[in-house]
């Protein structure tokens, strides 16, 4: 019996670089498969050649054995092939239901959308995921996880039996996750197969059948997860063993450099801690809890309705979403590292190109970035690398207090271990570190403190000695 999809020979390129170098892969029915391997290995590429938003230059695909031509979304879609995009492709300004029905096959209407008729097409799919807003919610007022929700009934609605999953997880916290995970299990005895490309090695050996890994755009091999282990998959993707670093031991300090008393916005109610200088201290809590608000209102991004901030120097930001909020995705990596001091490099008027160069090279060297050249357009860059851009940005402007929103969201396992590092090289240097993450593991591993946020409140704060996943879970879920 032949395989529910097999691609074969698929072949990318960007410009000079290449993406997929004759990739190939396989999907049985019902099975939940991972697609692995370092930032720039090419797995988004093929998961977006499979949905027919990417075009590949080269490639043999075939489903249910039978050839099949994906050039455009469409055909995709009459395949029976949906994909969640890591970076949802959702109307925020429309509606639950008015997303779900856009360019949906299955949905038989005229040039008129009928409200009740959108109801009656839209209620048995979001009822299937778990969705319990109503079809005329707007999109982007709903959290994170419902979003993810309202993609994934999208696709259930134009029938799809072969589902893309690119960094689902990656924006959840954990109550969110075991939510998914229970729809993927859901969906699996349904019949339908899943692609799930991911970074948590954690969560692949957990829900995944079988994992086939990507390096440098070329099929590396596929293993059963049941019969393999961590060690081996991160051998595999990287060539190489890699060392995975601890916390170190940091010496404590009384010298504050950001004290926040009584901190409200719109979002924030009498939010109060201190950050001393050359600590890490942890955000954690789920998604609308205020993580990110906390790091606006520092920042004077939300206005400030009640409390105070004090801080000793400036406070730099390294938001969620790098592409919407932080980086100038067509500019080039030159161009977004040094955009926050670019009165250092000007002379009547004109920009000093050779000096940008000059101060840029050796944080390059420090941050492991990678890029074919610093004239090379950031939106080029894997995950990891756009945000070592940005980590380059503040380097060069040199805050005595930066605030790291999620910084490893979407990057993988090695991409992650120079993120600790740098994070270890600023406390070490003697910088106040604010690190917010959505994966509880992260923040022990970096945090020498770790504040809990509920419903836009402080819980708790605990000692790195001290605090365990159960204890921030239970303090995340205070009312």
């Amino acid at each position: 019996m032949p395989p529910l999809l097999q691609a074969e020979n698929v072949s990318k390129h960007y410009g000079g670089v290449c993406a997929l170098r004759n990739a190939h892969f396989t999907l049985r029915a019902a099975e939940v498969h991972a697609l692995i391997g370092e930032n720039g290995a090419g797995k988004s590429t093929l998961a977006r050649i499979l949905a027919g938003s990417t075009e590949a230059d080269r490639a043999t695909i075939a489903i249910d054995g039978r050839p099949a031509l994906i050039h455009h979304p469409l055909d995709a879609q009459r395949l029976g092939i949906g994909m969640i995009y890591q970076e949802l492709d959702l109307f925020p300004n429309l509606t639950v239901g008015e997303n779900v029905v856009i360019g949906n096959l299955h949905l038989r209407e005229g040039r008129l959308a009928i409200p009740r008729r959108i109801e009656a097409f839209c209620r048995p799919f979001l009822e299937r995921v778990g969705l319990a807003c109503g079809v005329n919610a707007r999109v982007g007022g709903l959290p994170i996880g419902q979003q993810q929700l309202v993609a994934i009934a999208r696709a259930l609605s134009m029938d799809a039996r072969i589902l893309l999953m690119d960094e689902p997880t990656s924006s959840l916290f954990d109550d969110a996750v075991e939510r998914l995970f229970g729809l993927i299990a859901e969906l699996k005895r349904a019949g339908v197969a899943m692609v799930y490309v991911s970074h948590k090695m954690d969560e692949i050996l957990r829900i995944c059948d079988r994992a086939t890994v990507l390096r440098d755009g070329e099929t590396i091999g596929t293993v059963e997860t049941a019969k393999t282990n961590v060690d081996e998959l991160i051998r595999m993707m990287v060539g190489r063993d890699l060392k995975l670093a601890v916390r170190p031991q940091r010496g404590g300090s009384d010298d504050v450099v950001l004290r926040v008393e009584g901190l409200t916005t719109d979002k924030l109610r009498g939010v109060s801690f201190e950050l001393r200088r050359g600590e890490v201290l942890g955000v954690a809590g789920l998604v609308g809890a205020g993580r990110s608000e906390l790091g606006a209102a520092l920042f004077g991004m939300d206005r400030i309705r009640g409390g105070a901030i004090h801080t000793r120097g400036s406070v730099g930001l390294l938001p969620e979403d790098r592409r919407l909020e932080g980086l100038m995705m067509r500019m080039s990596v030159l161009e977004n590292s040094t955009m926050a001091v670019l009165s250092r490099f000007q002379r009547l008027g004109f920009i000093r190109a050779r000096e940008e160069e000059r101060a840029l090279r050796p944080l390059a060297r420090q941050l492991a970035l990678q890029c074919d050249s610093t004239a090379q357009p950031v939106g080029q860059l894997s995950g990891g690398n756009q945000q070592k851009v940005l980590l380059a940005r503040w380097l060069l402007r040199d805050p005595d207090v930066l605030f790291l929103d999620d910084p490893t969201r979407g990057i993988d396992v090695a991409a992650k271990q120079d993120i600790y590092r740098i994070v270890d090289e600023l406390a070490a240097a003697g910088k106040g570190v604010i690190l917010v993450s959505s994966e509880l593991l992260e923040l022990l591993r970096c945090c020498d403190r770790i504040l809990v946020l509920s419903g836009g409140s402080l819980t708790a704060i605990y000692d790195a000695k001290e605090a365990t996943q159960e204890k921030i879970m239970a303090a995340a879920t205070q009312c």
